[in-house]
């Protein structure tokens, strides 16, 4: 405690002592080595606008001590004032144009002052006096994933870890631009359903491919359910339009020749950010077996940090009335979107709830009552083009043959997706 006390006497000290040279004297004299340390800790200790008039007193004697501007121009930077910090580098590079720290501060600059597409062009100016420099190239990286250059960025960086494998910082990124340039999605979906009676296990798998495109992501899939010793495959599309900056959709289109799946299937969803990190969503699904489901979901979702809590009710018009089911989840988030803990809990029997187990062979199934619970994990390998899930969950289901009896529904499922360019 005393120890910073007195530190902070010293800072307040030095200050004044600067500031009286500046109200006394129009040229520095004395030790600007000291004055430049003295600057560096008003700076570090939120005193920026007296670092600065320190910074610029010693250049009033020693006007080529191009740290001492360096560091003056990096300050104004900081504040945001990226017109007076382009000059001051511009003063050192016109003097010394080998200076390597101003070619990495007025690089960085034009980055903070959003003008990337100057910044790439800086950055190959400076690459023609240092070559293949790792700092430079990281720069010029930034600069062209700014500018949705990703796949260039990519090579930039992978030119930096040839020579510098062990650069942490290069390989944090090309983690990132390898997410940003992998458009092309497989994956493998193994799930099944076992039942403590009744029912034998129903085995529920996917085949999918997804791209990243202009209008939105687009994935198909082939379906494959095994139930009561039949088969059944179905061809599905999902996408998820972008139609303007806060506002997307969802849609989805199925079709099928096997009685375990609908003959076709078709669903639309529109969704909304709102302020605070909500999101809302509005839509509907049907399903068409012989006979044909509508149902209409909504949600409202929630980002708050690493957390995300959404819920999302089912509403289904039957012969016997309006069926209600809903579901809760909530998302922990560790590193990124791709890695996170999961449980959902829902309520009510619902044809998207219970989609693996669904036949629509009576309506009146869908006012059973229903409890379920699911865990998931979602995680990446470590370059992030291996995308794997695992989930768990139970379900507590009202018996169809003897309402107020009830049986057990085991859910096991694993998912593995890869990213390529």
């Amino acid at each position: 405690m005393i120890c910073k006390i007195i530190l902070k006497l010293s800072v307040i000290l030095i200050f004044l002592c600067a500031f009286q040279m500046l109200g006394q004297e129009k040229e520095f004299s004395g030790d600007p080595d000291g004055a430049f340390n003295t600057a560096r800790d008003l700076a570090t200790n939120n005193q920026r606008k007296q670092a600065q008039d320190t910074l610029l007193f010693i250049l009033t004697k020693y006007p080529d001590y191009h740290d001492v501007r360096i560091y003056l121009a990096t300050t104004y930077g900081w504040d945001g004032d990226n017109k007076k910090a382009k000059k001051e580098f511009e003063v050192v590079l016109e003097k010394d144009p080998k200076n390597k720290p101003a070619w990495q501060g007025i690089i960085q600059n034009e980055l903070w002052a959003n003008a990337p597409f100057i910044a790439l062009k800086m950055s190959d100016r400076a690459l023609e006096h240092f070559p293949k420099d790792a700092d430079i190239l990281f720069l010029k990286a930034k600069s062209q994933e700014q500018i949705e250059k990703n796949s260039d960025a990519l090579d930039t960086v992978n030119l930096i870890l040839q020579e510098n494998p062990d650069n942490q910082k290069a390989e944090e990124l090309r983690y990132i631009l390898r997410k940003k340039v992998s458009l092309n999605t497989i994956g493998l979906i193994v799930s099944a359903d076992f039942f403590s009676e009744i029912f034998e296990p129903i085995q529920y798998h996917s085949l999918k491919y997804g791209r990243q495109t202009k209008l939105g992501f687009v994935t198909a899939k082939l379906n494959f359910n095994r139930k009561l010793n039949t088969n059944g495959t179905q061809l599905e599309i999902e996408m998820y339009p972008k139609i303007i900056n806060g506002l997307y959709g969802y849609i989805n289109a199925g079709y099928s020749n096997s009685s375990l799946f609908p003959k076709t299937k078709y669903g639309a969803e529109l969704f909304k950010a709102l302020p605070h990190g909500l999101e809302a969503s509005l839509g509907f699904r049907t399903l068409n077996y012989a006979t044909t489901t509508n149902f209409y979901t909504a949600s409202v979702s929630w980002y708050t940090g690493n957390s995300y809590w959404s819920f999302r009710p089912y509403l289904t018009p039957g012969d016997l009335g309006t069926s209600f089911s809903g579901a809760l989840t909530y998302r922990k988030y560790r590193s990124d979107a791709d890695n996170y803990f999961s449980v959902s809990a829902g309520v009510g029997y619902s044809p998207e709830l219970n989609q693996f187990n669904y036949t629509a062979v009576d309506n009146v199934k869908i006012g059973l009552k229903s409890q379920k619970i699911n865990l998931g994990y979602n995680f990446t390998s470590r370059n992030q083009l291996n995308i794997y899930n695992t989930q768990f969950g139970i379900t507590h289901q009202e018996e169809l043959s003897s309402p107020g009896d009830y049986y057990w529904v085991y859910f096991v499922a694993f998912t593995w997706d890869v990213r390529f360019r």
